[in-house]
């Protein structure tokens, strides 16, 4: 399946260094896509996300891989500070602590994640949330929904042994 993907490049990012492309780190954006995509086009937001997914599955383009976009703030994966230098950031429109990820954002994530998959060489334990690297900080996703979506993930993309 394939989504419709639209890009709205956000001035919010750092070129350089070149992103290391890890893994992803993911996150609800508490608005709705529009209001979302608004804010990540305003350059005093200081916020992105490489991508912004939708309750239908249709995505927003906003910071290319290459770059580094603004989306973890302090925060640490795997004993190692920084994520947005290392981590690519992946966002659900919505809340998921008041609403559940539709199926079509999850497939979304999946069809987003397919070509980058082999090509970094990622397994699911370089899958993670902002409410994981951010403890304390963040909230997003909820438990339960995280939960969901690595089942999808692994499911997907098992891990090889």
């Amino acid at each position: 399946m394939s989504f419709f993907e639209s890009h709205h490049p956000s001035p919010n990012f750092s070129p350089t260094p070149v992103h290391e492309r890890l893994g992803v780190c993911f996150h609800h954006s508490v608005m709705s896509f529009e209001a979302t995509v608004a804010h990540m086009l305003r350059p005093e937001s200081r916020v992105s996300y490489h991508v912004l997914i939708d309750l239908d599955g249709s995505r927003a383009s906003l910071v290319a891989d290459e770059h580094i976009a603004w989306h973890a703030g302090v925060s640490t994966f795997q004993g190692r500070p920084n994520c947005n230098e290392f981590l690519l950031g992946v966002s659900f429109a919505g809340d998921t602590r008041a609403t559940p990820l539709t199926d079509a954002q999850i497939a979304s994530a999946l069809d987003w994640l397919a070509p980058r998959w082999l090509r970094h060489d990622w397994t699911p334990a370089v899958m993670t949330d902002h409410r994981q690297i951010a403890p304390g900080r963040k909230d997003d996703l909820a438990p339960a929904e995280w939960a969901r979506l690595l089942a999808a993930i692994t499911g997907r993309f098992p891990a090889v042994v």
